[in-house]
């Protein structure tokens, strides 16, 4: 990294840019930017925090229990599947929790790990990247990507069983 930063320090100079200024113009940028999607990224923590400590998840986990079943998702995952599209630090604790329950190298680790790696923190990247740009309508992104995160729980059973067992 110091090399790095050392060499846009040197390129700039070459290129006769006044550096620190507009290192300087960059982070008021940045500040700008931050201030713009703070409301949006709180709300997201607050609703994930609400979902969590109400009980909620384990409702909705239960109310979809049958059809998890019928597919062949463990139930166990259902959380982490929900849970997902909201908080990848929500999910990733999840994860660790199946690590330890069942192990990596379980069925229902081995599915989480790759439900993790192939969704989205959807309602995070949303909120962050069109609030970002001051997108209001976002149009068909969400149900696209809510879509994709259930392909990939769909996906993960379907890869887990194709490939290790």
């Amino acid at each position: 990294m110091p090399v790095f930063a050392a060499a846009i320090i040197v390129f700039g100079l070459i290129k006769r840019v006044a550096v620190f200024d507009e290192f300087i113009a960059g982070a008021k940028e940045g500040f700008a930017t931050l201030y713009a999607i703070a409301p949006s990224v709180l709300g997201l923590v607050f609703a994930v925090g609400l979902l969590k400590s109400s009980g909620a998840v384990e409702v909705i986990c239960n109310f979809i229990k049958p059809v998890t079943d019928f597919l062949g998702f463990p139930a166990e995952l259902a959380p982490m599947a929900l849970l997902r599209p909201v908080s990848g630090s929500g999910s990733t604790a999840l994860l660790v929790q199946v690590f330890g329950d069942y192990g990596p190298d379980s069925f229902p680790g081995r599915v989480a790990s790759v439900l993790a790696g192939s969704s989205e923190t959807t309602f995070y990247a949303t909120a962050m990247y069109y609030g970002c740009v001051k997108i209001k309508n976002i149009r068909h992104t969400l149900l696209a990507a809510i879509a994709a995160d259930l392909t990939a729980a769909a996906m993960s059973v379907v890869t887990v069983n194709l490939f290790f067992y």
